[in-house]
């Protein structure tokens, strides 16, 4: 998978929260599925994490899941397809 395709053009959704991470999903459209990631709270400081954001904001948490394997596949059930332009409910 190519980091750069996934970002283009594309949005993040916020999951669940679980044991200081906050868990967000991506659509990756090359494999028509939908993948989530942790985002560490410890590392996001004083930051503000929105319910939908661009994807390009979350480049170095998913390119980290993907490095440490925690880059996962949801299950067609659970799938958030994220049907949202950049502009829906994203930062400017």
């Amino acid at each position: 998978m190519d980091i750069k395709q996934i970002v283009k053009n594309n949005v993040v959704r916020f999951s669940r929260y679980r044991q200081g991470h906050a868990y967000y999903c991506v659509d990756v459209p090359a494999v028509n599925a939908t993948y989530s990631f942790p985002v560490p709270l410890d590392d996001v400081g004083d930051a503000t994490l929105l319910s939908v954001d661009k994807a390009l904001v979350f480049m170095r948490y998913i390119r980290k899941a993907m490095d440490e394997g925690t880059f996962i596949r949801e299950p067609e059930a659970a799938s958030h397809h994220i049907a949202y332009s950049v502009r829906a409910e994203a930062r400017p």
